[in-house]
């Protein structure tokens, strides 16, 4: 699902996938989020749910994004997050953001953040912290390509 940007009459400020991992099922926060993003000016490319980190990464690859965001709500977040991060490495792209977001304890941000996590969202997380996120990683992958 692609979801259109101010009608296309505007340049993009980027370009973003949202995916799912593993076999949470809930959309709610991926689509709000999605729609946010696509308000904020970013062309947003949403693969679904229930996609495996290997899917999630060649459709990063494939579409050419500046940033990844993943949601996930089902607890597997230590396990799905590190193994996306690791199947961009795979097909070199290493360089991509990735931003995450979902009911993660707090306990577990330090470690998403050491395993090459951008950026992790909470419940409640106020959108313009989460916009911002998403503008400074798009911003620096730019600079970088």
């Amino acid at each position: 699902m692609r979801v259109a940007m101010n009608g296309g009459t505007q340049r993009s400020r980027g370009r973003v996938l949202i995916g799912k991992p593993g076999l949470d099922g809930h959309t709610r926060g991926a689509k709000f989020i999605a729609k946010a993003l696509a308000d904020h000016g970013y062309e947003v490319i949403y693969t679904g749910i229930r996609r495996t980190p290997a899917e999630i990464a060649t459709a990063a690859v494939q579409e050419d994004v500046d940033v990844v965001g993943l949601s996930l709500l089902s607890g597997a977040h230590n396990t799905l997050f590190p193994q996306v991060l690791a199947e961009l490495r795979k097909l070199g792209a290493a360089d991509v953001p990735v931003i995450a977001g979902g009911v993660i304890p707090q306990a577990d941000i330090p470690g998403l953040l050491t395993a090459g996590i951008t950026a992790v969202f909470t419940p409640g997380a106020p959108i313009e912290q989460i916009l911002a996120a998403f503008d400074e990683a798009c911003t620096r992958r730019r600079k970088m390509s």
